[in-house]
Parts: structure tokens; C-alpha cells; sequence
């Protein structure tokens, strides 16, 4: 009989402690795990949508025959968008009420089904621990910093386990509850407290006797060198640190405006491949089984954490639960946008760099296309259904992302009314064309209709994405809850920050207290 030895903890205990007792767990009880490549996780999806064939995607290198396009005149295919404010059945939508009831229902179950999936109804708990509570200092900055464990429960599915990494960090010096950024990446405590120097001296002496007990030749060497601590303090900045500036580190420019920070680990919640489609919250859930078309990628999985990670948020007293914002960049800027689109409690977001699947037309052929998600090994990002769209052979025909009943700009609207900023950088530092930069930007000018039929501001210019340009480098337009903003910088949204945390306060009107 196979079975699998499996880690339980004592849940008697307030903070992190294991008590690591082997289980053994009978697999012939549960369904056995399946084991695909990312090939045959995309094969067996296929073969479940009568799909014969995938076109490729198109290459990143312009020196390749299947190139890219950069070409303007061929990007729309498909020019005209679905209007967001327009019903299936063609009903015009013309208050907020007709909005909240008739047509943001429906695009979100268009995007459930043909883009992200759904958030299955069984749905696992996740009950938190703190594992580390720090005092430490950042730059100049006293900040409490706590790493946290999402346990998912695992009690119907017990041959996988979820454990979801999160470190949470607060000012100390100022009077809260403060605002909230959540970040996806890759969670650290920022720096660690060092033992102080009484304390260090014990270090010193008991690792000079567990060296010396491992290794007697050591004593010689600790007597000719009495002063000689193997152990020491490293240095740290403290006031010495330089002063916040825009150049500084986005978590410092943070806990500078008063605000904390929050960084999710995603893989932790479920793997960045399509192998792993059977393993993480995802495979969990299905236990251990194939996705049906329909059911949840990793950015909705990875929102889905996101939440989670909200729910505890709203059990720390120094964290305004109703101002915590999203924040990712390139897939975690999909992932970020993704999760305030779906759950409204998040009060404001910052998009980076985010691309198809994220703030990009879909309908766009400019650099990366739907087949580059859903042919290549980020197929998983996405439902199964998505694949359809990349078909060219296929019991129902050809499709093409104009086939699609929702676009990007949509995903934006249903943001509204809340603050959300979109960030790109430039392609020659980095930000490349393949993120198309114009098919985000007409995207954000059509998703201001929603804003302003909420009673929002969007980009201040016409909802006309025909022929909006868009603004020269460095020319934010930050006057709205709707904002864009083009750095000059690379692949990433740090040089935002300096505009986004002022921005963000002055819409949550939050403005920082010392203590």
C-alpha cells in the first residue's frame, strides 16, 4: 500500500510553533495525483475543447520570419471594442444602478469563462500564523515586520499541501491605522534585528565550544587570537541612512508617506508553470486531477491569494483594511489588476507593465499576442477556454482574440470608480514594444466611460481610443482615479512610486501622523 507521510501543526498555539508529528496518510483513499508536463497538461486540455491545432505565437526577435508585428497599420484586426456600457441584448446602460446589476454581472461572467475562470464554491479556508514578529529599522524608518503563513486546509485533498508566504510590514512611528500596499513577489523581512552586543558575546562564546567539541584543533587557534569574535554584528545604516527620495526603494517611499507594505509570494500559492496546474491551490482543489476548461488559471488562483491575504489583513489593527491596494509588475501586474477587478474591497491598485492579459487589447496584433499566452508555457496563466482563441483547427473552427466578448478595457472598467493607476516604462530601457504600450493606453482611454458614469475622474481627455495619442514620456495624466503614467525606466514600476504614493493619498485622503 503507497502512502504518503504528511506534517500536521498544533493549532493550540497563538504564534508559529510546529509540533511535527508524521502522518501517514492512506492514498488509496483519495484520487492518485496526476503527473503531466506542461505539453500534456496543454494536450489534455486541448483534446477536452476539440482543438486539433494551435497556431504559434510570434517571436520577441525582430530578426526572426515570425517576427512580431510593430506595424500600426495592422494592429487592429479588429478595431472596434465591445462597448462596456452596452448589455448582450444591446441595452444601453445609462446609471450606475443599470451598471451594478445588469452589466457588470455580465462581463464578469465573461471573463470567468472564456479568460480566468471562476473561483471554484469549495474553495479551501486558509488559517494564518505569524511565524516572525521583528522590530526593526529601515533606513531611518522603526517598522514592525511580520512574516506570516497562510495554511490552505487541505483536509479533503490531504496528499497536497499549500502553505502561502507573506511578510507584513508597518511604521512604528506613526499613529494608524495606516494604508496598505500588497505586493506580489517575493516576501523578505527587510532587516532582520541583530542580537545586541551582551548578547552577542554568548553567541560567540557557544559556538568557540561547538566549534572546539567538533573540532579540538580550534582551541589552538581561539588562544592565539583571544579578541577574535567569529561572529559579528553587521553594520547597520540607522540614522546614518541617507534621507526618502523618488530614487529610493518603493518600500521605503512607502513607509516614508506613513504607509506599510505587504509582499505575497505567489508561487507559494500556486506554481508559475503548467506542470504545476495539477499541484498548487489549483490542483488542491481539483484534487490532484486536470483542469476542466473553464476552471481557474494561476492569476485568478494567485487573486485568490491575494484575498486571502486581505482577510487577514482586516485582523491586524494598525492596517486600514479599507485602504489596501494592489500592486504587481509584468505577470504580477496581470495577476494585481486581476484581483481588484474581481474583489472590490481593494481600495486602489498599481498596474506595471502589465501586457496581454493584463491592461493590453487583446484584439491588438501588436508584439505579444493571445497565442503567446495560449500556445507558449504561460497557457496556465489563463482558463482553458482561453485556448480556443489560439485555435486553427478545431471541432468549432478558427477563432482569434476578435472573437472574444470582452477586451481589456473592460477588465479596467470594472476597477471603477476605485483609484487605479496604469504604469509602463519604454522599450529602451527595457519595458519591451512586445508589451504593447499604445494597446494599454487605448484601453485605459475606453475603460473612463465606466469611471465616469461612477462618478469618477478618468484621464480627463475623450473615451474616443480611435485617436486619443498617447502623452510623451514622463507626461502623466494623474489627475483622476484613473491614471496613467509612462516612466523612462525599464521593466518595472519603481520610478511610479514617487508619483503614486501622493497620487493614492490624496484620493484615500490619508495624510501621515507621527506618533
Amino acid at each position: 500500500m503507497k502512502k504518503y507521510f504528511i506534517t500536521i501543526m498544533s493549532l493550540g498555539l497563538c504564534h508559529w510553533t510546529l509540533a511535527q508529528q508524521p502522518v501517514v496518510v492512506d492514498s488509496n483513499k483519495y484520487p492518485p495525483l496526476t503527473t503531466f508536463t506542461a505539453q500534456q497538461d496543454q494536450a489534455n486540455m486541448m483534446q477536452q475543447l476539440g482543438i486539433k491545432k494551435l497556431r504559434s505565437g510570434p517571436s520577441g526577435n525582430e530578426a526572426d520570419p515570425n517576427h512580431a508585428n510593430y506595424d500600426e497599420n495592422l494592429a487592429n484586426p479588429c478595431p472596434e471594442l465591445p462597448d462596456a456600457l452596452t448589455t448582450r441584448n444591446g441595452k444601453k446602460v445609462s446609471t450606475p444602478e443599470q451598471w451594478w446589476n445588469l452589466r457588470r454581472p455580465e462581463i464578469i461572467a465573461d471573463f470567468e469563462k472564456e479568460m480566468y475562470g471562476k473561483v471554484p464554491t469549495n474553495a479551501p479556508k486558509v488559517t494564518w500564523r505569524i511565524k516572525v514578529t521583528d522590530n526593526e529599522v529601515v533606513g531611518r524608518i522603526p517598522v514592525v515586520a511580520k512574516q506570516i503563513i497562510g495554511y490552505v486546509d487541505n483536509s479533503d485533498y490531504p496528499l497536497i499541501n499549500v502553505n502561502i508566504n507573506m511578510v507584513l510590514v508597518l511604521p512604528a512611528n506613526v499613529k494608524g491605522p495606516v494604508p496598505v500596499l500588497m505586493m506580489f513577489g517575493f516576501p523578505a523581512l527587510p532587516s532582520p534585528a541583530q542580537p545586541n552586543p551582551a548578547d552577542m558575546e554568548k553567541i560567540n562564546i557557544a559556538f568557540k565550544e561547538m566549534m572546539i567539541k567538533s573540532n579540538p584543533e580550534m582551541k589552538e587557534i581561539f588562544e592565539r587570537y583571544p579578541a577574535y569574535a567569529p561572529i559579528t554584528r553587521l553594520p547597520s545604516a540607522g540614522f546614518f541612512a541617507p534621507p526618502v527620495t523618488g530614487d529610493s526603494p518603493p518600500t521605503e517611499q512607502l513607509l516614508a508617506a506613513g504607509w506599510g507594505y505587504c509582499t505575497l509570494e505567489p508561487n507559494s500559492i500556486q506554481a508559475d508553470n503548467g506542470a504545476g496546474l495539477t499541484r498548487g491551490v489549483i490542483g488542491l482543489v481539483n484534487k490532484g486531477q486536470a483542469r476542466k476548461p473553464d476552471d481557474w488559471g494561476a492569476l485568478r488562483a494567485w487573486a485568490w491569494g491575494a484575498s486571502k491575504a486581505l482577510d487577514y489583513l482586516a485582523t491586524e489593527p494598525l492596517v486600514n483594511t479599507k485602504q489596501v491596494g494592489i500592486e504587481g509588475v509584468s505577470r504580477y501586474g496581470k495577476a494585481a489588476l486581476v484581483t481588484m477587478a474581481f474583489d472590490q474591497r481593494f481600495a486602489f491598485g498599481l498596474i506595471g507593465s502589465s501586457g496581454k492579459g493584463g491592461t493590453t487589447l487583446q484584439r491588438r496584433v501588436f508584439g505579444e499576442a493571445v497565442e503567446s499566452l495560449a500556445s507558449s508555457g504561460e497557457f496556465h496563466w489563463m482558463a482553458g477556454n482561453y485556448l480556443k482563441y489560439a485555435a486553427s483547427e478545431s471541432s468549432f473552427g478558427s477563432k482569434t482574440g476578435c472573437d472574444l466578448p470582452v477586451d481589456s478595457h473592460e477588465l479596467l472598467a470594472l476597477c471603477a470608480p476605485r483609484p487605479t493607476f496604469v504604469s509602463y516604462g519604454i522599450p529602451e530601457k527595457g519595458d519591451a514594444k512586445w508589451l504593447d504600450q499604445v494597446g494599454s493606453y487605448k484601453a485605459t482611454i475606453a475603460a473612463g466611460t465606466v469611471f465616469k458614469l461612477l462618478g469618477a475622474k478618468d484621464l480627463g481627455l475623450s473615451n474616443d481610443y480611435h485617436n486619443e495619442k498617447m502623452p510623451p514620456v514622463l507626461a502623466g495624466l494623474l489627475d483622476g482615479e484613473l491614471a496613467w503614467r509612462q516612466h523612462n525606466g525599464g521593466h518595472t514600476d519603481a520610478p511610479n512610486f514617487q508619483f503614486f504614493i501622493p497620487w493614492a493619498s490624496k484620493l484615500l485622503k490619508y495624510e501621515r501622523v507621527s506618533k
